[in-house]
């Protein structure tokens, strides 16, 4: 069976956007509205899940509180899915343990815990 490969997108700012674009990802929203932004990141990542081309959607941390229905919905679901990775703003992160929310994470993700 031959692997098949899967892109990594972004949903992020101006900063976010450019700097991972610079790192190679080409699929990406930038988010530049704030009046619209819960409206716009709902299209974005509810577009980037129906893909099953995406793998990965890289989003910042700051609009995980307009999807939280969509990214619990996703991380619960069986079978090929895209994982939704959130990264801090330049602000900082939201999580004051970020090692235990991420351990957390990848242990309802795969199944078990391992070391990061």
């Amino acid at each position: 069976m031959p692997i098949r490969e899967l892109d990594i997108a972004v949903i992020g700012d101006e900063e976010l956007v450019n700097a991972l674009r610079l790192a190679g990802i080409s699929r990406h929203y930038m988010i530049k509205d704030v009046h619209d932004a819960a409206e716009n990141v709902r299209k974005a990542l509810a577009a980037l899940l129906a893909e099953p081309g995406v793998g990965v959607v890289i989003m910042l941390e700051d609009y995980t509180k307009y999807v939280e229905d969509i990214v619990s919905q996703a991380r619960k679901k069986k079978g090929a899915s895209a994982v939704i990775v959130e990264v801090p703003s330049k602000f900082g992160t939201k999580y004051p343990d970020t090692r235990a929310f991420y351990r957390g994470l990848i242990r309802e993700s795969i199944g078990f815990e391992i070391e990061i």
